[in-house]
């Protein structure tokens, strides 16, 4: 892999390494008996519920911990997991935080799906890593309960899973039916897992998010959902980012379309018609990486009432808009699986730049036109994301997950 030209390079070289450092040290700030915190606990933390093992934090942190080249942190990369397991519902699912104040498991308002997806997804990673943990052995059960749960919300003839609204981690937004993100981690876990129908799961998504360039299946159902996206969508280069009975999400979820890069659901052609169509929106132009590319107006269809709460998800900012330099993390990665790596590295710089803003804050997110920072400091998952991406540059290798046995 080459690097840009000195003194361009030292200057990128030097930031990058300090970032690490700094995610590693930001990592075991965090660390609680009971696993990583989302964030640095404070008095603000611990007010908004930051100061919890979230589900879906905990899964990213405990990757990026294990590829940290830290012991400690690589030894406690499976403790939130371990402390959601103790807390999982009777009917497998994984709650999306536990309060470990008060030892209290959180579920969400409507259900929270993606923690047990990426609980699944970070088990198999660990577990993999270091097969001598027997981490999958030691939870089987609780394993198999989490697939069952999941496999209750399957469509059994598209094979997608289905949810309700604001029940991911963009949980103010009104992605509902088909979801581009949840499902890209569904084929993650299908194929980590083995289970069945798997390739239907990969052909279904690639229909239904993006039925510009697929032949539609004979299902009569999938004519009918697809029927109108494909009629009246104007982003065509990129999946949508949900699909319900007659109405669609065409803001364009960059984090959705990055995981079906690197879950293996997009690759050669739709792989390099998404990573055109996020640049031509210029998700990356400020800094890495801004989540939607067109923020939903308070006039559109779409909108719903819970987005102003609390002024949080207004146009340009949160789920709606924002930066997250998190999810800059698996645009770095997801160049490097495009085999974009010369240009993944000077990504990485960019991100580490982001996470040095406001005294190396690793800020939750930015405004997505002011680049004001907002949210919680010293998120965990910045860190891990960043870690995440470094090896990715590192080895070349961009899955944020092992391929299938």
């Amino acid at each position: 892999m080459t690097r840009p030209a000195a003194p361009l390079a030292a200057a990128s070289d030097e930031l990058v390494e300090i970032c690490r450092r700094k995610s590693v040290e930001l990592l075991l700030t965090n660390l609680s008996p009971q696993g990583i915190l989302a964030a640095t606990p404070g008095a603000r933390a611990e007010s908004r519920g930051y100061a919890a093992i979230f589900g879906r934090d905990a899964a990213v942190c405990a990757i990026g911990m294990a590829l940290s080249g830290d012991a400690r942190l690589a030894r406690e990369a499976a403790t939130g997991l371990l402390t959601l397991a103790g807390h999982q519902a009777e009917n497998g699912q994984i709650p999306k935080f536990v309060d470990v104040r008060g030892q209290e498991a959180d579920f969400w308002y409507l259900g929270c799906i993606d923690a047990t997806l990426w609980w699944l997804i970070a088990l198999d990673f660990l577990d993999r890593r270091d097969p001598a943990g027997a981490l999958r052995q030691r939870l089987a059960p609780g394993v198999a309960k989490a697939i069952q749960w999941l496999q209750a919300q399957e469509h059994q003839r598209f094979f997608l899973l289905q949810q309700n609204e604001a029940s991911d981690w963009a949980d103010i937004m009104p992605r509902s039916g088909f979801v581009l993100y949840t499902n890209a981690l569904w084929y993650c876990v299908k194929q980590r897992y083995g289970l069945a129908r798997s390739e239907q799961t990969r052909a279904n998504f690639n229909q239904l998010f993006h039925p510009f360039s697929a032949d539609l299946a004979e299902y009569r159902r999938a004519r009918l959902l697809a029927h109108y996206a494909k009629r009246n969508a104007k982003n065509r280069g990129l999946y949508l980012s949900f699909v319900n009975f007659s109405f669609y999400g065409e803001e364009g979820d960059v984090f959705g379309n990055l995981l079906a890069l690197l879950c293996g659901l997009a690759d050669g052609e739709a792989a390099r018609r998404t990573l055109r169509a996020l640049d031509r929106a210029g998700v990356a132009q400020a800094w890495p990486v801004r989540v939607v590319c067109e923020p939903i107006p308070a006039g559109s269809s779409l909108w719903r009432a819970y987005m102003s709460r609390h002024r949080q998800n207004l146009e340009w900012q949160y789920h709606n808009g924002g930066i997250w330099p998190f999810v800059g993390g698996f645009w770095v990665a997801a160049l490097v699986r495009a085999g974009a790596r010369d240009r993944a590295y000077a990504e990485l710089a960019r991100l580490a730049g982001a996470n040095a803003l406001d005294g190396w804050a690793f800020n939750e997110w930015l405004h997505g036109r002011t680049l004001a920072p907002g949210g919680m400091r010293g998120q965990s998952w910045n860190a891990a994301a960043f870690l995440i991406a470094l090896d990715a540059v590192r080895t070349g290798g961009a899955d944020f997950a092992p391929p299938p046995r």
